[in-house]
């Protein structure tokens, strides 16, 4: 049985396209008018991108775990960091470095900018942490606790067979309603909002959904009644009706709850697509090449803009003509920036700090799918 899901790599794209969307509409390209508002109808919930990165994490590592990339959980972590952390450094230098010389004011003092570096700014409720320098980054402190309890969710998984990992699965999609309802019962809405949408506990149920799915499908025990939901045009379905949903839902149900079955099953659609060797678009060399670079688009799209904005100003809100052109060259230099990271960055980095001879002896982690 083939171990690479190509397939999975390309969707990543997907994923990434709907946060940068997001943004394009946040800081607002054009004047109020249709493509404005065409904008906010399409990417509205684009910020429900993050969750698709999150319960395919959960499902990447499950995968490799299940199919022969297990390795000493020292080791795990080592690969994790030397996948995540190169491109993360140095967005975070090249966005500090901007800042300095363009807008000293928002330098972060000592603390904040400590917490961004090791990865644990998210678990402050305020956005001086959880923002801080390369905006983006909230999502990798996320990323590194799932990493810290991935080998806790890998024992009581494996442990079980299909019973267990259905039922963390459905749990994991109903905790992303109950745990906002209880919550909301003890804290106030804000306070609820930020836990929910910006850190590592509050998104953890996403991750946990991810890696579930993904014992599923490695026990080849995925249930026969579910079958026809995870066929292309049922998965996308369902993914669209609940992508749709989310821009009309308050926070914190709208960053994960609405699309979190479908983003599963579409995942799952994907995976057992490619097992069987179908047709599909997501694994096209230039679909999959696109997914190789989006964790560099992701990092460095919001750097990106924040260059534009000193030429053409924040919120500009052009003609339709002009905010169409600013669109266009945002989106190729934030992929131009991304293949830069990638190929001198992320890539040597990686094969770097792989290469010492203590993880060299390890075995080796499943490729293409990534963080």
């Amino acid at each position: 049985m083939a171990l690479t899901l190509p397939s999975l790599t390309g969707l990543r794209w997907m994923a990434a396209f709907l946060v940068f969307g997001l943004h394009l509409h946040l800081i607002a390209y054009f004047a109020d008018g249709i493509l404005a508002r065409g904008l906010k109808l399409v990417f509205g919930a684009g910020a429900t991108g993050v969750s698709f990165f999150f319960i395919l994490s959960g499902f990447v590592l499950m995968w490799a775990n299940s199919r022969g990339g297990a390795s000493r959980w020292t080791t795990f972590w080592w690969r994790r960091l030397a996948r995540v952390y190169p491109a993360h450094l140095a967005t975070a230098l090249v966005a500090l470095l901007l800042f300095a010389v363009w807008q000293p004011g928002i330098v972060p003092s000592v603390v904040p900018a400590a917490a961004n570096l090791l990865l644990v700014h998210a678990w402050w409720p305020d956005p001086a942490f959880y923002q801080s320098i390369n905006s983006v980054s909230w999502s990798l402190a996320c990323e590194a606790f799932f990493y810290a309890v991935f080998p806790l969710l890998v024992a009581g998984l494996t442990r079980g067979g299909r019973r267990t990992a259905c039922l963390v699965a459905g749990g994991s999609v109903a905790a992303l309603w109950v745990g906002p309802v209880a919550a909301l019962r003890v804290a106030s809405p804000e306070s609820v909002g930020w836990f929910f949408q910006w850190t590592p506990p509050g998104r953890l149920s996403e991750f946990v959904l991810g890696v579930a799915l993904a014992r599923l499908v490695a026990l080849d025990a995925w249930p026969r009644r579910l079958d026809r939901l995870t066929t292309y045009p049922v998965a996308a379905t369902v993914l669209v009706a609940g992508y749709v949903a989310a821009s009309h839902v308050p926070a914190p149900y709208k960053y994960a709850g609405c699309t979190a079955v479908g983003f599963g099953l579409l995942i799952v659609a994907a995976a057992r697509g490619d097992l069987r060797a179908e047709p599909s678009l997501w694994r096209r060399p230039a679909v999959v090449r696109l997914g190789e670079l989006s964790y560099a688009f992701y990092l460095v799209h919001m750097i990106v803009v924040f260059v534009l904005a000193l030429v053409v100003g924040e919120h500009p809100r052009l003609d339709a003509g002009r905010g169409i052109l600013l669109t266009m060259a945002t989106l190729l230099l934030a992929l131009g920036s991304a293949w830069v990271l990638h190929e001198l960055v992320e890539r040597p980095a990686r094969t770097l700090l792989l290469g010492l001879p203590t993880v060299r002896r390890r075995r080796p982690e499943v490729p293409r799918q990534r963080m």
